[in-house]
């Protein structure tokens, strides 16, 4: 069996201010910390004591923050993958995300989703954003162990989930699994068929 235990980032400075994330590099809040403690405490628990475990993380501090608490439970250091980041909004980082809706071109329900131009200069395309995070998958499912911790951002999920299900790229353009600040998302392997399975989605009981 084979398990990758997803982790989307506690509450973040961007958060609490109403500005638009992305790229840019805010830390945990308070709240934020006390919550990425709750995080790594479960974490702890869903892995087996006796196993040996990979950790990668967004390179982002309020991943990397998640990260190396999750890291101090388990006796493990994290590995930074860019890839994990969050998707880049370009200008509109670091601003405020009313400045964002005011711009933003949504995409239409039919046609090329995958590359429509939000109206925001520098910002990912969603194929670009999935591509990356597909390699990221790609990589750290090439890595040895059963146990693989991934600390990712709430958009991100959505195409670590896809990349694990092997869900080609073109029908990432309708799919959207809704994350919560702090939440953890559970996959599995079986040994037997291979069978790719998401045993929790956004699990959040543990968050204080």
């Amino acid at each position: 069996m084979r398990r990758l235990y997803v982790v989307t980032h506690p509450e973040a400075a961007h958060h609490l201010s109403g500005e638009v994330g992305g790229w840019s590099d805010t830390e945990l809040s308070e709240r934020g910390l006390r919550q990425a403690d709750a995080v790594a405490a479960r974490i702890r628990e869903l892995v087996p004591a006796d196993a040996a475990v990979q950790l990668h993380s967004s390179d982002l501090t309020r991943t990397v923050q998640t990260a190396e608490a999750i890291g101090a439970r388990l006796d493990v250091q994290p590995v930074l993958l860019p890839g994990l980041r969050e998707k880049s909004y370009g200008v509109a980082e670091g601003r405020p995300q009313a400045w964002l809706d005011a711009r933003f071109v949504p995409p239409s329900p039919t046609g090329d989703r995958m590359d429509h131009s939000e109206g925001i200069e520098g910002a990912e395309t969603r194929r670009e954003f999935a591509v990356r995070v597909y390699a990221a998958v790609d990589r750290i499912l090439a890595g040895p162990g059963a146990h693989h911790v991934v600390v990712t951002h709430g958009f991100a999920l959505t195409f670590v989930v896809c990349a694990w299900i092997r869900m080609p790229l073109e029908a990432t353009g309708y799919v959207n699994f809704r994350s919560t600040s702090g939440g953890i998302t559970v996959l599995e392997e079986d040994d037997f068929f291979a069978n790719r399975s998401v045993v929790r989605l956004d699990e959040t009981a543990h968050l204080p």
